[in-house]
């Protein structure tokens, strides 16, 4: 008897065992930081553009490589700066000139993202920027919505919600200049403040229109299209296990972080602990 209970014990076990082995392992979840920020050279894309100081200044210098030895901290495996690339690789070829550029280009792509990735020895950059191209809709079409405000007497919601963003920017150009850059990044990484001035901002673009035309309808759903595109091209460069800074104009975060947070196989990691730390040991430097 008690060698038949051994046999179908052992049995079981075996069956086990099978089942087990059989059952598929969870990969390892991508871990995705996002660092929103103004851009360092202002190019002048924006409704609204920022006053920037110059980022090639040995003070900004400085408090952009503390910066980066903070982010270099969570050690990412992959850094994505929001550049337009090629596939199936989504290489930035620019990143061979990192030496170069980081003398010459006050932009954040080279100032953050080639600094980064070199100091952690990364092969590459990666671009996951989306344009539209031929065929493919107008992303942000504010100059429809503009008009149709007009036509329908709608013009007053646009400038106060414009009003609003040019108070702010002025608010942030005069504190700037006494701010380390991380301190300067804090207000475009705080993900309640981030949403709440998205939600503003775009939503209340939805009531733009007639009915029949919905130019605000419009550019909240191409707005999303871009970004969900950004993603997709984020998910095409990632392996499981990979932590992938993603550096990217505050006016995508909200969304990037949507996506992070939403999208199965995805963990949102919050930047805010990196620029304190950054800021924190700036300050120190300084005094």
């Amino acid at each position: 008897m008690r060698c038949i209970k051994g046999l179908v014990g052992a049995v079981g076990l075996l069956a086990a065992t099978a089942v087990n082995a059989e059952e598929p392992t969870e990969p390892e979840p991508v871990q995705v930081m996002v660092l929103g920020l103004y851009h360092f050279d202002n190019p002048g894309l924006d409704v609204v553009n920022p006053t920037i100081d110059d980022m090639l200044a040995p003070k900004r210098q400085r408090e952009i490589e503390r910066l980066v030895d903070s982010l270099a901290n969570w050690a990412p495996t992959k850094v994505a700066v929001e550049n337009e690339a090629s596939a199936p690789s989504f290489e930035i070829e620019d990143f061979a000139r990192a030496d170069e550029l980081m003398t010459s280009s006050r932009n954040e792509t080279v100032q953050i993202g080639f600094r980064l990735a070199q100091q952690l020895g990364h092969d590459a950059v990666y671009g996951y920027d989306e344009r539209s191209g031929e065929g493919e809709p107008d992303y942000f079409p504010i100059g429809k919505v503009q008009k149709s405000a007009a036509e329908n007497g709608q013009s007053a919601i646009i400038e106060q919600l414009l009003d609003e963003v040019r108070e702010e920017t002025a608010q942030q150009d005069a504190q700037r200049e006494q701010q380390t850059v991380a301190q300067s990044l804090i207000p475009h990484n705080d993900g309640e403040q981030l949403a709440a001035k998205h939600d503003r901002l775009y939503y209340s673009l939805i009531q733009i229109g007639d009915g029949d035309a919905q130019p605000g309808a419009e550019l909240n759903a191409y707005w999303y299209m871009r970004n969900a595109k950004m993603f997709g091209k984020i998910d095409m460069i990632v392996e499981p296990g990979d932590r992938v800074l993603v550096i990217a104009g505050s006016g995508h975060a909200t969304w990037l972080r949507h996506f992070a947070e939403r999208m199965p196989g995805y963990e949102l990691v919050e930047t805010m602990p990196y620029l304190i730390g950054a800021d924190t040991k700036s300050e120190a430097e300084a005094n």
